[in-house]
């Protein structure tokens, strides 16, 4: 994984997008650490936090068209969720529908969530809106703390 941060790094803003790409999917990929390195390497705060929006927002929609594909077995084998973990997912999407997108930004239980959103099939641009509102403010977060140390 260190090689694969290290090439996404040296490919500045685009390797950003594709980072979060990944890591918002249901792959097991640490974005923050290409964030960190391109950083510290200079880059614009604002691209970065622009392209990793949207980078990890189009991940979680992966993870939501994997999840409306409404086939239990397909969801645990291509997207690694457990039936229990589906379970915990459809619960908090049944309780607050949408709303339930803004979690995810959430290491691990952010893919359960955009994954259970697609299998209950909420509303496409409402779900759209919330995953990005939470990775927007999760990536800003990140920034600020950078920013402080």
């Amino acid at each position: 994984m260190e090689a694969l941060a290290d090439f996404l790094i040296s490919h500045g803003e685009l390797g950003m997008f594709i980072a979060a790409l990944l890591g918002g999917s249901v792959v097991p990929f640490a974005s923050e650490v290409v964030m960190l390195g391109l950083l510290a390497a200079g880059a614009n705060p604002t691209a970065l936090l622009v392209y990793a929006t949207i980078g990890n927002t189009l991940g979680g929609l992966v993870n939501y068209g994997i999840g409306s594909l409404g086939k239990q077995e397909w969801i645990t084998r291509y997207a690694k969720v457990s039936p229990e973990r589906l379970e915990k997912g459809l619960a908090k999407v049944r309780k607050y529908g949408s709303w339930a997108g803004l979690l995810a930004w959430i290491p691990f239980f952010g893919s359960v969530v955009t994954v259970s959103l697609g299998y209950m099939r909420c509303r496409f641009l409402y779900s759209t809106f919330n995953i990005a509102v939470g990775k927007f403010v999760r990536y800003a977060i990140i920034l600020s703390a950078y920013a402080v140390v």
